[in-house]
């Protein structure tokens, strides 16, 4: 579907403008030895290296900017696997707005710590990251606070969109991006973004395995509910609700491919991140780069000489879970 048929708009361009005081244009890095085997280009989008240290903070930004002096008086409340709160609970910082955030009892504790020193309250709710979502809803009600929709929202959406417009700057040669994929704000947004001005351009979105929501809905027509299982990319589990308006209809029009990931080649994905490129990557963030070392996407096979762009979402990974991976 053309961008002009979509029922709703993203401001991309006004999100930026507004968010660029408040976030890190980040780099771009090449893959040594990617060229030879595959003939292309395959280049790094390191928002694992953003604020807070993940590109949650565009779309926190670009929403609690638009909150009224009034609104921000009330305060706000998120519901968060780790880096949207911690997201949120920065620009709160910044902006003085009192902030509540709930998350699931398996969160990172170094992504809740991120949080709390921030200054927003944390609440542990519930074993599941949508037994958090319904208490954040609940209690957003009850303090008649605004809610800050990690994604499907069309503020939020916008400002994820802004990664899309420095990847078309930086990287002219662009054909073809590899994208996390889990509620759809980062992808959608981007995907809007670039296809808004490039419409031959390819969007792929990876998802890992364990956390296929998005991926199970699209195949239904419908938003679905799945088990959460345990998964590396914590960052992408959850669900993404069941009255969604925004990232399912972005997702399934504007995305061309799927690809899926497993644990192992997450696992695999994120200590070549560390190894090869001194870089920390959560298992969220990483997928993408999994779905290209793992062969699950042969980019020589679509771009020719074009570059290929990865994006690697997250950064955020504790000393306790790195020390797992690098001792198994």
């Amino acid at each position: 579907m053309p961008i002009q048929d979509l029922p709703f708009r993203l401001a991309i361009d006004d999100a930026r403008q507004a968010i660029d005081p408040y976030i890190r244009r980040t780099p771009l890095l090449r893959i040594p030895g990617m060229e030879e085997p595959w003939g292309t280009r395959v280049v790094l989008k390191l928002e694992s290296l953003q604020v807070t240290g993940s590109f949650k903070v565009r779309g926190a930004a670009n929403r609690m900017l638009a909150l009224s002096q009034e609104e921000r008086a009330r305060g706000v409340v998120a519901c968060s696997s780790g880096n949207h709160g911690k997201a949120v609970a920065h620009m709160a910082g910044v902006l003085k707005i009192p902030a509540h955030i709930c998350v699931p009892s398996w969160v990172d504790p170094g992504k809740k710590e991120g949080m709390e020193r921030s200054g927003a309250r944390v609440i542990l709710a519930g074993d599941s990251y949508d037994e958090a979502e319904a208490r954040a809803v609940d209690l957003a009600e009850e303090r008649d606070r605004i809610f800050v929709q990690p994604f499907d929202d069309p503020w939020i959406a916008a400002g994820q969109g802004t990664l899309g417009l420095e990847l078309l700057e930086d990287l002219p040669d662009l054909a073809t991006l590899l994208i996390p994929l889990s509620g759809g704000g980062l992808a959608g947004g981007v995907a809007y973004a670039l296809k808004e001005r490039r419409p031959d351009l390819r969007v792929v979105a990876v998802s890992a395995s364990r956390a296929r929501v998005m991926v199970e809905s699209l195949r239904t027509g419908k938003p679905v509910q799945m088990p959460e299982e345990e998964t590396l990319a914590e960052a992408l589990s959850g669900g993404i609700g069941t009255t969604n308006r925004y990232t399912l209809p972005l997702i399934r029009e504007l995305v061309d491919d799927h690809v899926l990931v497993e644990e192992e080649e997450i696992r695999e994905a994120m200590l070549y991140a560390l190894r090869s490129l001194n870089l920390l990557v959560e298992g969220g963030g990483a997928v993408a780069l999994a779905a290209i070392l793992a062969r699950k996407w042969d980019p020589s096979s679509e771009t020719g000489t074009d570059s290929t762009a990865v994006v690697l979402s997250g950064g955020n990974v504790s000393l306790s879970r790195l020390k797992r991976l690098t001792d198994a």
